[in-house]
């Protein structure tokens, strides 16, 4: 049990301070994981930044996630093969939502970041963080959005995650390092003592603190 996000993100920091990270970044996947990465980022010395991933969902259900848009230093789009067989389309059929989607990430980080650009991670060791994971199908758009950026190893450091989520995720990254996996998971938030919705005030606030920008 956490008692809160920051507490969570110290004991994280205690167990990345000791491993030998070439120039790190934090990554945080907002809103939660920002109060998280933030600790992290700022034991590590290391420039924080986010991971912004939107679902494409499918023509008349959109809760079923065709594939997602992942930003960063360029975009990334990763799509669901299975669900383009189950709906009969292709990946051209989402260019609209793609181009939706893009535009949803600009005015979420034009309102967290005031528009900066994402932080490289070329050659860097890429510590991506979040309050939590559930079923991991946001993290595991993140973590693909990453596979092709060059960075110089991706570390998932998440408090709280079911096993079975852990290890789906362990082969889309180099390390993975979560503190607490029970078997009896219902939700991420039954793991902290205080869980309150982060808004987007604090997100905007945190990420102007030290440790956002580059040394």
């Amino acid at each position: 049990m956490f008692r809160n996000r920051e507490e969570a993100g110290e004991r994280l920091a205690d167990a990345l301070e000791g491993l030998d990270l070439t120039d790190p970044v934090v990554l945080a996947l907002p809103r939660g994981g920002v109060p998280v990465a933030l600790k992290v980022a700022e034991r590590l010395h290391a420039p924080l930044d986010l991971v912004l991933v939107r679902k494409i969902g499918t023509p008349g259900n959109p809760e079923l996630a065709a594939g997602a848009v992942v930003d960063g230093p360029a975009h990334t789009v990763v799509f669901n093969a299975d669900v383009l067989r189950a709906v009969g389309r292709t990946e051209a059929d989402f260019d609209a939502a793609i181009a939706r989607k893009l535009e949803e990430i600009e005015a979420r980080r034009d309102k967290w970041l005031a528009g900066r650009a994402p932080v490289p991670v070329a050659g860097r060791s890429v510590i991506v963080v979040d309050d939590g994971i559930a079923t991991g199908a946001t993290m595991r758009a993140a973590l693909k959005g990453l596979a092709n950026k060059g960075a110089h190893e991706v570390i998932l450091a998440v408090p709280v995650a079911p096993p079975e989520t852990i290890a789906d995720l362990e082969a889309l990254c180099d390390k993975v390092i979560c503190l607490e996996a029970p078997m009896a998971f219902y939700a991420v938030g039954a793991h902290y003592q205080e869980f309150g919705q982060v808004a987007d005030e604090t997100v905007t606030a945190l990420l102007a603190q030290t440790g956002r920008q580059e040394p």
